[in-house]
């Protein structure tokens, strides 16, 4: 008989472990967390200095047996992960199990490799209640704000609605964010760029060179290129430096999630399904963590990866501290398990990000890279304005040869190149002078790694609560994820070249965004309530204090039931007056204007099924509804916008003698022939710029469709009643009036009639 039993969280794991460990060694896994909080009233005994009550869940029931008689007669090891979660784990199943904490083996480990799972072997411990204390105090109080804030929700803003404490902290960010976006009004102004070349240069190799000053008109623009024509443009400084880009820190739980959504398109809980993969598989060490830290043998086998790849010059090493407050330096960054491992096998996406995550890893521990910065400034003859140059030159790439970190920020217009040799008081020589129009551009939306930045600066969540978070909010429908196809609009070029000004119109697209959340209607909505109510439990300060005031509880500095009670007090006093506030319902409407045609008033409010705009009625005659479009908001609508949602149903003319109709029904956007025939719109369709052509073309191919359903696939002339025809969910057989489901892999043009008779008699019976 195995004499130890290993318990761990996931089967994946459990198979990896189990490759490390002797005969003597059992593997088995709890599946997650085997206890919650009960589901029956609020969970906690507030009687008791809010003492958990904690059940077992039903599907949970089976694994806890199946421990539980794995665990007799064994010496039983803990080995769930290494943080405040993994440690609750190991608690409740030292609770549900029997075990004594104090006597019970726990073994922790962050990266699943032998020597790793040996040496945890070697140095077990015991439970760290501290951190179940910190784990508890967060689940407790979360369940504290949720259970007493949904139902004030429910009575004061809309039925079923839901809140949470770091949740509604996130949706606040992106609320103030997209009021920035409607306070702000795009101005345009004139960017003024040169090209130059060096005066007595035969080749006239050209360099580009920017005016700092910005002009508000194209008068002005167009007076400064005047002024330009007969110009002496000199060379008044020649600046040059060298500088030293240095490589990126390894990967924190933040900072993979911000650079696998930048460079490899993830979502923040793509990323960390996947870093779960390669953890569970020993591919990666544990995927959350703060710690920037990498142990001396991870820093060794760097060492030796760049000097066999590189030579020894491009190594060096580099001791990164982390900043993130309540960072636990123990921990390790997030690295490959084996650095001499380059490449994986997996799915396309665990090779992405292991590529990722090794490519940064080595990066870290690479020289930094040399270049030299060049700046040179022009002076113009009779005016005080100056062109600047910049160049950038790469003497030694560095780590610049493995990787490069990406950024939120949008790449620049123009890159920095090389820069001829000056001096000076050199003349340099015009060939073109261009003044463009340029628009100044509002803040951008988050997008999930930009978000995740922003909550940990200001000291919001943890490395576990990341994802979840995002998840939440837009499972709640507070936010959603979307891309916007961009909006053309004109801008003028005035060129000054030959000693003269030329003007033209060009066009460009604006606006395009891509994975970017907004706050709905619904949202914004919620977080007006909970700001009015209860600003001190969104505020970020509170938020992060709460923070620290887990991390504290973690530390063993304080009592997890006085941290509760010290929140719990003043919140509850908040619940109460908000029960006892009254909310002001008329306000949620939003006036637009008037309607034209009728002088009736339009509005905007959230309505039964959403958002919606109203035209009011008047003595008899009812209100006119319609829906907002997607990516509209109360806020922002405008009454022109507005009053177009008005245009459906929309008549597109006659096709054959019958009127062809666009209009919105319950299952969306559709086009209607005559009195009968519907076709739903395609997924680029605008029901609001829907033509008759297109229309015709819809019909044209939902007559098809339909004409196809009905023709059968075959028929059989021996017995004219059976047919196998093609439905809505695939092929079927057809047979005296009622039908049969073709079994699965059976190819049914290849069906005979004896073959289907059988299908029909196995059927009935």
């Amino acid at each position: 008989m195995q004499e130890n039993l290993v318990i761990v969280e996931s089967p994946a794991k459990a198979k990896t472990i189990e490759k490390f460990l002797g005969k003597d060694f059992m593997v088995k896994s709890s599946f997650g967390h085997i206890r919650d909080l009960s589901k029956k009233d609020l969970g906690i005994n507030l009687a008791d200095g809010f003492a958990p009550v904690y059940e077992i869940p039903k599907d949970k029931r089976k694994v806890v047996d199946e421990l539980t008689r794995a665990a007799k007669d064994r010496t039983v090891w803990l080995a769930s992960d290494e943080d405040r979660e993994g440690e609750a784990i190991a608690w409740h199943l030292t609770e549900v199990l029997g075990l004594p904490v104090e006597g019970t083996k726990r073994i922790v480990f962050h990266e699943i490799t032998k020597r790793a799972i040996l040496e945890a072997i070697e140095n077990p411990r015991t439970v760290d209640m501290n951190l179940v204390n910190a784990q508890q105090a967060r689940r407790v109080l979360d369940r504290l704000v949720g259970f007493e804030l949904s139902p004030v929700l429910w009575k004061k803003v809309r039925p079923s609605l839901s809140a949470g404490r770091v949740q509604s902290v996130a949706v606040r960010l992106l609320v103030e964010r997209e009021r920035e976006i409607i306070a702000f009004r795009s101005t345009p102004y004139f960017r003024v760029v040169a090209q130059f070349h060096a005066a007595g240069d035969k080749d006239r190799t050209l360099f580009k060179a920017e005016l700092p000053t910005r002009f508000e008109s194209r008068e002005e623009a167009e007076a400064f290129l005047r002024s330009c024509v007969g110009a002496t443009f000199t060379v008044a400084k020649v600046e040059e430096k060298p500088v030293q880009r240095y490589p990126a820190p390894p990967f924190t739980t933040s900072t993979l999630q911000q650079e696998a959504g930048r460079k490899l398109g993830m979502s923040v809980s793509q990323t960390m399904s996947v870093a779960q993969h390669l953890y569970e598989q020993g591919l990666i060490t544990y995927m959350r963590t703060d710690s920037v830290n990498l142990s001396t043998l991870a820093l060794a086998q760097c060492k030796e990866q760049i000097t066999n790849l590189y030579g020894e010059k491009y190594s060096s090493y580099h001791n990164y501290k982390t900043k993130t407050k309540g960072a636990q330096e123990a921990h390790e960054a997030i690295r490959p398990s084996y650095i001499e491992r380059q490449a994986i096998e997996g799915t396309p996406a665990e090779k992405r990000l292991y590529d990722l995550i090794w490519k940064r890893t080595v990066a870290s521990q690479m020289v930094s890279a040399e270049l030299d910065r060049t700046t040179i400034t022009i002076a113009i003859d009779g005016r005080r304005e100056q062109f600047v140059a910049t160049g950038e030159v790469v003497r030694f790439d560095g780590f610049l040869r493995l990787y490069s970190e990406s950024t939120d920020e949008e790449p620049a217009e123009d890159s920095e190149g090389l820069l001829p040799k000056l001096s000076a008081g050199d003349e340099v020589l015009y060939q073109t002078i261009t003044a463009t129009q340029r628009f100044t551009m509002p803040p951008a939306r988050y997008n999930e790694a930009s978000l995740v930045k922003r909550l940990e600066e200001l000291g919001i969540g943890r490395p576990s609560t990341y994802a979840p978070t995002i998840t939440t909010i837009i499972n709640r429908g507070y936010v959603v994820k979307q891309s916007k196809e961009g909006q053309k609009r004109t801008y003028e070029q005035l060129t000054l070249a030959g000693g003269s000004v030329s003007a033209k119109t060009l066009s460009e697209s604006f606006g395009k965004e891509k994975n970017r959340l907004q706050p709905t209607d619904i949202g914004m909505l919620v977080n007006d309530y909970l700001e009015q109510q209860f600003a001190p439990i969104i505020d970020y300060n509170f938020t992060a204090n709460v923070e620290k005031e887990f991390d504290r509880v973690a530390e063993g500095d304080i009592t997890w039931d006085k941290m509760i009670a010290a929140f719990y007090g003043p919140f509850h006093r908040m619940v109460d007056t908000a029960i006892e506030t009254q909310s002001d319902k008329h306000g949620q409407a939003r006036v637009l204007g008037a309607d034209p045609k009728t002088g009736r008033t339009v509005k905007a409010r959230i309505g039964r099924y959403g958002p919606m705009v109203e035209i009011e009625g008047e003595g008899e005659e009812k209100p006119r509804f319609a829906s907002l479009k997607k990516g509209q908001l109360i806020e922002s609508i405008t009454l022109d916008e507005a009053l177009a949602l008005f245009a459906l149903p929309r008549t597109l003319g006659e096709w054959e003698g019958e009127p062809m109709v666009v209009g919105l029904g319950r299952f969306g956007a559709y086009v209607r022939w005559g009195k009968s025939t519907f076709a739903s719109l395609a997924k680029g369709d605008d029901p609001y710029t829907l033509t008759l052509e297109r229309g015709v073309e819809l019909i044209k191919a939902h007559q098809a469709q339909r004409t196809a359903a009905n023709t059968p696939i075959r028929s059989f002339a021996e017995d004219p009643d059976m047919l196998v025809k093609n439905g809505r969910y695939g092929a079927y057989i057809a047979y005296k009036g009622k039908n049969y489901r073709i079994p699965k892999g059976t190819k049914p043009e290849e069906l005979t009639l004896d073959e289907c008779l059988k299908i029909v008699a196995a059927s009935k019976k």
